[in-house]
């Protein structure tokens, strides 16, 4: 099940004893979800993957969806007409090396090889270029879509909309609304160290994530 934002927002304005939304406008908070979305994704693309078959344009340049945020892989290729075949990831510097000139050269249907910078997360290349019929299966991280903020003066009641992060990660959302509402009051006492201590929780909360998912994955 979809975990709504209203829930996230519900629980930190209890935890912060601001049920009437003085300290903390309910619109404040929903921004501090947007953020905490986004910065799940910083450490965890796989957080919001997707799998797309993918129109190329013409050329040896490709460019991710506009909501792609990295490129996770390049899986075979699946136009019609193709030949359905894998799409192998290789340094670009053999190509480079091997054929100078293989970013001009002819187009085909059907790529072969893709090469990919983590530097540009958004960019990858095929070989050899494709043509405006190519199109090839991908996975990306998608940029999370933001939860809209409700009006100034609203209550938690007025937000609308689920996360867009997995469910698991709702409680890591919570701990990250937190550190960044006990952070605005950073000047009362103890409030320093519970956003230090909210933000610690995220991180945590986060690796232990990846510790649990690597030691559940299908193993060769």
């Amino acid at each position: 099940m979809a975990i709504a934002a209203q829930d996230v927002i519900h629980r930190a304005v209890d935890i912060l004893q601001d049920t009437t939304s003085v300290r903390w406008p309910v619109e404040e908070l929903v921004r501090y979800l947007n953020d905490g979305q986004r910065e799940v994704i910083l450490y965890r693309p796989d957080a919001t993957v997707k799998a797309v078959s993918h129109t190329c344009v013409a050329g040896a340049k490709q460019a991710l969806p506009a909501d792609g945020a990295k490129l996770i892989d390049v899986i075979r290729n699946s136009a019609a007409g193709s030949n359905n075949s894998s799409v192998r990831l290789v340094p670009r510097e053999i190509l480079d090396t091997q054929i100078p000139n293989w970013y001009a050269l002819t187009g085909s249907i059907s790529a072969v090889h893709y090469t990919y910078d983590p530097r540009d997360p958004q960019v990858f290349f095929v070989y050899p270029p494709a043509t405006t019929d190519t199109e090839i299966d991908i996975t990306y991280s998608a940029y999370p879509t933001n939860i809209t903020e409700p009006a100034a003066g609203s209550s938690y009641d007025d937000v609308s909309g689920n996360i867009d992060v997995p469910d698991i990660y709702s409680n890591v959302i919570l701990d990250y609304v937190l550190y960044r509402a006990y952070s605005k009051d950073s000047e009362y006492a103890g409030n320093a160290t519970r956003a230090q201590a909210h933000y610690a929780a995220f991180a945590n909360a986060l690796n232990i994530e990846v510790q649990g998912t690597t030691g559940v994955s299908p193993k060769v």
